[in-house]
């Protein structure tokens, strides 16, 4: 990156800060920092879409051009979910919607926004509050299609700014926008044919992008806080509006040992709202223990809740799965 492009990120990510009332308010009153009446989130992640994980066969999880989420099965963990006591469902939206602003992106098969407004009256009837989510890291975008790879560019920019205004408005104004963020490097990239990553001061500059978008909207962001693992003056310039949820998913709960789990006492400590979030992606036990660990050494009033992953795209082969994830969540309930 040149001086000149250096320095104008430089200045624009502090213009971000300082231009921005809201957020500035947010910081210094810790506005929105709990859900209504109080109560915890019981949330769990679900996939509508599936293009977050590569470009080619090789991939972790190939990409596909048709639609394939199992719309049965969506509706039965939802309303397994909400009989499970369950509170919330973050949508994983990707190419699986026909978006107004950009239907370049859907694939075959995508719901229309008709189609998805229909079945978010229907969660919320159910009880569950639908919150979406678009994950925005390099790593997870190539659902964005042939923007994934104009990264940083002007028209990068207007198209992520049209869908996160368009899906806070299709949404209703949700309470929280769920903009991914994580895994931006090098290594999670090796079997992808195109690789590009953010870094440094225009990693910085483009999630103070983001966050102003959600901003602009009327939502607060919501990140997978990884990049605190290795970028440790995250703590000192994260606004924090911003809702961490840190993730860790194997047994090992001593923070002196393990600097994943460490991090959860960290943004504790750095004053900020966290969502927690724990999987059965390797085993049954994580997500309990993800609970009694956070709640017993997190401020209460900072907790909001936690957030269960599976890591399963909605297909029958992971009903089973799928079944547990929810299950263990209404055992970790309290």
């Amino acid at each position: 990156m040149s001086k000149s492009a250096k320095g104008f990120f430089v200045k624009s990510s502090a213009a971000t800060l300082a231009a921005s009332p809201i957020l500035s308010a947010m910081a210094k009153t810790n506005a929105l920092a709990a859900d209504p009446g109080n109560s915890m989130i019981w949330s769990i992640l679900l996939h509508l879409g599936h293009n977050m994980w590569g470009d080619t066969p090789r991939a972790y999880t190939p990409p596909v051009d048709k639609f394939a989420c199992d719309e049965d099965l969506w509706i039965e963990l939802t309303e397994k979910a909400a009989k499970s006591g369950l509170t919330q469902i973050v949508v994983d939206l990707g190419e699986a919607v026909q978006y107004k602003t950009h239907p370049e992106i859907a694939i075959e098969g995508a719901w229309t926004v008709e189609r998805l407004r229909e079945d978010l009256d229907r969660m919320r009837k159910l009880g569950l509050e639908p919150i979406p989510k678009l994950n925005f890291s390099s790593c997870h975008d190539y659902w964005l299609g042939e923007y994934a790879k104009m990264l940083s560019t002007p028209t990068y920019y207007k198209v992520c700014a049209d869908l996160v205004k368009e899906v806070t408005e299709i949404f209703d104004r949700p309470r929280f926008f769920h903009l991914g963020y994580d895994e931006e490097a090098y290594r999670h990239q090796q079997s992808f044919d195109y690789i590009i990553l953010r870094q440094g001061e225009l990693w910085k500059h483009d999630f103070l992008f983001f966050i102003e978008q959600c901003e602009k909207n009327g939502v607060r962001p919501w990140i997978w806080a990884d990049y605190a693992w290795d970028h440790k003056d995250f703590y000192e310039w994260a606004p924090k509006s911003v809702i961490m949820s840190n993730w860790y998913y194997e047994n090992d709960f001593n923070p002196e040992t393990n600097d994943y789990v460490k991090t959860y006492l960290e943004f504790d400590a750095a004053g900020f709202d966290q969502i927690p979030t724990g999987s059965n992606h390797s085993n049954d036990k994580n997500f309990g223990q993800t609970v009694e660990f956070c709640k017993k050494n997190l401020s209460k009033e900072r907790l909001l809740g936690f957030l269960q992953t599976p890591w399963r795209f909605t297909e029958p082969k992971d009903r089973d799965h799928h079944l547990r994830s929810i299950q263990q969540v209404a055992d970790a309930k309290y």
